[in-house]
């Protein structure tokens, strides 16, 4: 495996403490692959450079050689904390004068405590009578790209890496950040609105965990890709089917219990740190 090693406050001193504690034969050397980003190659995995770079928040992952950007063929992607800033529905709740009833829940739910289809549910319907407008507001006033999102769509694009987003949130949200960030597909709930109002109701069958999983491999399989050749990101546990059937899962600034289960974690850097864990020139 290759150890990759990233974040802003790196500097030579960590560099020279990672290499003394990874007993790397005489001559190998850290590979610079970005600004703020390395790679030391031919590694086994090493609790004591783990915690080390912990204590000193810079990211750190044990990469497998063979997992590359030029390997990788679809990469699916969670919305709302991952992609965006955001949690949708958190924000529509702030605007009804509701948050901290609907947080809570949301809270509790991407730690993995609550069903994900009953806790949408019991959310949404605290959303009835609201006006539809307050959606376009939460997007106009509040939905902004988590930092690095851009370039790493951009660096699948150049890779021809083909990109989904997969949200446990809406329709409305997930079409405008596909549009946003130049994502080739999307699935996401949709919320039931008559006479521009929200009924409080979702229509159709509610995008949890395992329909995440679902239309990956749907997608994948519309694609000819193998899951071998797929990644999966996200923050919350509805998210882990998901990462758990991909080649890797990457949790990004995610909850504990995913960052426990995932591949890799980003805990430090942007989604940009995506492309150095999987970047080798």
């Amino acid at each position: 495996m290759r150890l990759v090693v990233q974040g802003s406050n790196i500097q030579l001193g960590h560099l020279q403490h990672i290499h003394q504690l990874s007993h790397q034969p005489h001559g190998a050397q850290f590979v610079q692959i970005d600004q703020h980003a390395y790679y030391l190659p031919n590694q086994q995995s090493n609790i004591a450079v783990q915690d080390f770079c912990r204590e000193q928040k810079i990211d750190c992952a044990y990469v497998p050689e063979a997992l590359t950007l030029q390997h990788i063929q679809f990469a699916v992607m969670d919305m709302d904390s991952t992609l965006i800033n955001i949690e949708c529905i958190d924000e529509i709740a702030d605007i009804a004068g509701i948050k901290p009833q609907i947080a809570a829940i949301t809270e509790s739910a991407m730690r993995g405590e609550l069903d994900f289809k009953q806790s949408l549910r019991e959310r949404v319907a605290l959303l009835n009578g609201l006006p539809e407008s307050a959606l376009n507001q939460v997007i106009n006033e509040r939905l902004q790209p988590n930092p690095g999102a851009q370039r790493w769509m951009e660096v699948c694009k150049q890779f021809n890496i083909k990109t989904m987003l997969v949200s446990g949130g809406f329709e409305q949200f997930a079409h405008h950040v596909q549009k946003m960030l130049g994502i080739d597909f999307s699935a996401a709930n949709r919320l039931e609105i008559i006479d521009q109002k929200l009924t409080g109701k979702v229509i159709g069958d509610i995008v949890d965990g395992q329909a995440k999983a679902d239309f990956m491999r749907y997608q994948a399989a519309q694609l000819g890709v193998e899951l071998s050749q797929t990644i999966a990101i996200g923050d919350g546990a509805n998210d882990l089917i998901m990462m758990q059937a991909a080649a890797a899962g990457v949790a990004y600034h995610a909850k504990p219990i995913v960052q426990e289960q995932a591949s890799f974690a980003i805990n430090y850097c942007g989604l940009d740190a995506i492309v150095n864990l999987f970047k080798i020139s």
